[in-house]
């Protein structure tokens, strides 16, 4: 019998996307249907996703409901079947989905995303549209408070799964908003959404959810440590039980470097060779010459302290004074952007930047780059590396949460075992980073040793199939639970 599964999520590949969040509900929505499991996605309609509004079918009218007018809208596209949040005092605005003009959190961020929570739980209970969820399934802090509206109701409510994508956003806002979210004082205790005097979503969540899980299991188990759990690593112990790791995957119809439109020229494990015209055409694009011997290093990311790029700024002069050339895709930190510029204008022959995102952009790197560096200090689970291993790319990683999990570090047991993917290092520091970029420069060298394990990274699973199966049982047996 097939399940019916409703995520509520603020964003969702392929319409509105900030990070790996929209990529993991934009995935799971398209392949669990092979898994016996209907799934649909509640989404605001943000400004910049408008047009998805035409042709789409009303199927709920709320009148007025946290300040102004709000509806539901119908659509399947991109193989997604949308349910659609029309409220435009909240959502049709400009600047970004979370972030005004300015760069700052909208101010009413709380009501934009009580409401999504607030509906996830509504449909949960009343259904839609002649269709009713038998799980909810809600996705980091925007729609954390869906389990606390679903228990808050008194009536018979699907079970909820929380999943945290990042723990370090948790929709913390001042406690004067509770009224306007209608939530029940009575709960604003230590064992509700209270936190340390706040209102917190993702902490509400995390209390009232029946299920609770993450992006990976190694970050499964940081959680519970002072350092990676961001002060909810108290809640997730008391939690522990009803707490798993469910590693992300990719969309491998997406990210095929067979069949990838993007790219200057299609390859397979089997065909590794044709790769080489993928790093030309990379090189070229950054005038950086197509004749250079060199490791191609390459990174893609937004850029924050988080992922470690500071650390990849002191280790890369180091792999550059030695033949190795870099390109860099992504934007962020103003410190940051400014030293990679410097970078490039150290090493104009060597170093290629471009601030900003261009997703075409990216799927070359991924095919011309040798590989890939990836060395935050915290990473849930990353889709960086997997779409890396896909390409043959092979991956330079901290050894930390998916990262740990998902790349097999290229040591000699390893490369005797022939099983190796990539390169880990740890603790996570610019003089260990520098080891591993050594490790990598050395097996660049031995072309037969590198090309089996950039083999083995193309065949390495990345995609959602194992992963999909594991959410599916989660799914049932909450249900007959």
């Amino acid at each position: 019998m097939t399940l019916k599964q409703l995520s509520i999520a603020s964003e969702c590949a392929p319409f509105v996307k900030t990070g790996g969040l929209a990529d993991v509900v934009g995935a799971l929505a398209r392949v669990m249907g092979d898994f016996d499991v209907e799934c649909r996605v509640l989404l605001p309609l943000y400004r910049q996703i408008a047009p998805l509004a035409k042709g789409a079918r009303e199927v709920m009218n709320l009148g007025a409901a946290f300040g102004g007018p709000v509806r539901v809208l119908a659509k399947k596209a991109s193989g997604v079947s949308l349910l659609l949040v029309d409220a435009p005092h909240l959502y049709d605005r400009p600047g970004q989905i979370y972030l005004n003009e300015a760069g700052l959190d909208w101010k009413d961020n709380h009501l934009r995303f009580g409401l999504l929570s607030w509906l996830g739980a509504e449909i949960g209970r009343a259904g839609i549209d002649s269709w009713r969820p038998d799980v909810l399934h809600a996705h980091d802090w925007q729609a954390g408070l869906t389990p606390v509206y679903a228990r808050a109701s008194g009536a018979a409510t699907p079970p909820c799964i929380l999943t945290i994508h990042n723990i370090a956003f948790q929709g913390n806002f001042p406690a004067t908003m509770m009224g306007t979210l209608n939530l029940d004082p009575a709960q604003f205790t230590q064992s509700g959404f209270e936190y340390y005097g706040q209102i917190s979503f993702l902490k509400g969540g995390l209390m009232a959810a029946d299920q609770i899980t993450t992006v990976s299991p190694t970050y499964a188990r940081e959680l519970l440590t002072p350092e990676f759990g961001m002060g909810l690593e108290g809640v997730l112990n008391a939690r522990n039980a009803d707490l798993s790791g469910i590693l992300n995957g990719i969309d491998t119809q997406v990210w095929d470097p067979s069949n990838d439109p993007a790219i200057a020229q299609t390859y397979s494990s089997r065909t590794l060779a044709k790769k080489n015209k993928n790093k030309q055409a990379l090189l070229r694009r950054f005038g950086l010459g197509a004749d250079r011997t060199g490791p191609l290093f390459s990174v893609i990311s937004r850029l924050s302290g988080q992922k470690g790029l500071d650390l990849a700024l002191e280790a890369l002069p180091f792999v550059l004074d030695k033949g190795a050339s870099f390109v860099l895709l992504g934007s962020g930190e103003t410190a940051l952007e400014y030293g990679f510029r410097e970078l490039a204008q150290r090493y104009p022959d060597r170093v290629g930047v471009e601030i900003g995102f261009d997703e075409d952009l990216a799927h070359l790197i991924q095919a011309g780059a040798d590989a890939t560096l990836v060395p935050s200090r915290f990473e849930p689970c990353g889709l960086t590396q997997l779409c890396a291993m896909r390409y043959g790319t092979l991956p330079v990683v901290s050894r930390t949460g998916g990262l740990a999990d998902t790349v097999i570090d290229a040591n000699a047991a390893a490369l005797v075992a022939d099983c190796a993917t990539g390169f880990q290092f740890g603790p996570v520091s610019a003089e260990n980073l520098k080891e591993a970029l050594f490790r990598a420069m050395e097996l660049y060298e031995d072309k037969k040793a590198w090309q089996k394990t950039q083999r083995n990274a193309m065949k390495h699973p990345v995609g959602w199939d194992r992963s999909a199966q594991r959410m599916a049982d989660a799914y049932k047996s909450l249900q007959e639970n």
